[in-house]
């Protein structure tokens, strides 16, 4: 029997201009993760817990979900609620900025129950994984309400921090939520630029805390290649042939080596899967390449 994976957080509709006209489509970052994670493990049982709307671009969302494999049983649809938006222009130089319109988005209401928080939707799961955008979006009552339900289950727990300052309405509380989340989580898939950010730490006390911390995972450092948590592994990652477009590199990492690591191969071989995917996915422009590319 599979393990059922469920990844958790904020699918947006997405903007991408050209001109005065725009391309319509689907992101958010631990649904690239899934979306990978699928892919390189397609025995794997992996669904998206989230809220949209009852919006025509809500429906967009679901329907391009489970184009992709992934479960959509616990997508939540909320009347009268709209998901969130961001449109991405590039510049004349080839920068490309983003604009976000996402405090109202139905995925903040995640499991908000009548009266209290409500995480039922997650006890049938084997792993859980969401990232710090996950917790950022959430009211402050929510998060610590989920911190405690970890805390007491059972189930295999997977953070990214993913850190996005703005999200977060006090760095203070975001280093307390992500330290008391790296504290019980059992795969840990931290990036080496976000806790340095953070935490205002050197590439090195970061390394050094990580490997304090004595958790298994990897902590990702971009064209270097991954280190290693848990376990010692040395080896050579090549860096990717072109680079095009950064995003969802770190998505496609996470998803790629879970993909391996919870279909049993060795930390050695996850690793080299995760470099691999993100060395293609930089390749092409957008968070999801074409399946036959990857």
């Amino acid at each position: 029997m599979s393990l059922k994976v469920a990844c958790v957080g904020e699918a947006m509709v997405e903007l991408s201009m050209s001109g005065d006209t725009a391309a319509v489509g689907v992101a958010g970052d631990t649904l690239n993760t899934a979306i990978y994670m699928k892919r390189s493990a397609p025995s794997l049982a992996v669904d998206y817990v989230t809220c949209v709307g009852d919006d025509p671009f809500s429906a967009k969302i679901r329907d391009f979900i489970a184009g992709q494999g992934i479960g959509c049983s616990n997508i939540a649809v909320l009347p009268g609620q709209t998901p969130g938006l961001y449109a991405i222009t590039t510049a004349e130089d080839g920068e490309r900025s983003f604009t976000y319109w996402r405090g109202s988005s139905a995925a903040r209401r995640l499991f908000q129950g009548k009266k209290e928080p409500d995480f039922s939707v997650l006890a049938n799961y084997d792993v859980v994984y969401l990232s710090g955008i996950t917790m950022a979006i959430l009211p402050h009552p929510v998060r610590l309400a989920l911190l405690d339900w970890l805390v007491q289950s059972s189930v295999r727990f997977v953070y990214d921090s993913n850190f996005r300052p703005r999200l977060w309405e006090d760095p203070a509380i975001a280093r307390t939520v992500t330290s008391l989340l790296w504290a019980r989580s059992d795969i840990a898939l931290p990036s080496v630029d976000d806790e340095m950010a953070l935490f205002e730490e050197t590439h090195e006390e970061v390394l050094e805390r990580f490997v304090g911390l004595g958790m298994s995972g990897a902590l990702k450092q971009g064209a270097d290649g991954p280190v290693s948590l848990g376990s010692e592994v040395s080896q050579r990652y090549a860096p990717a042939e072109q680079v095009v477009d950064t995003t969802a590199a770190g998505d496609s990492f996470n998803g790629a080596y879970l993909g391996s690591l919870l279909s049993g191969a060795s930390q050695h071989d996850a690793l080299m899967a995760g470099h691999r995917c993100a060395s293609v996915v930089v390749g092409h422009r957008g968070a999801i390449i074409p399946k036959d590319d990857r």
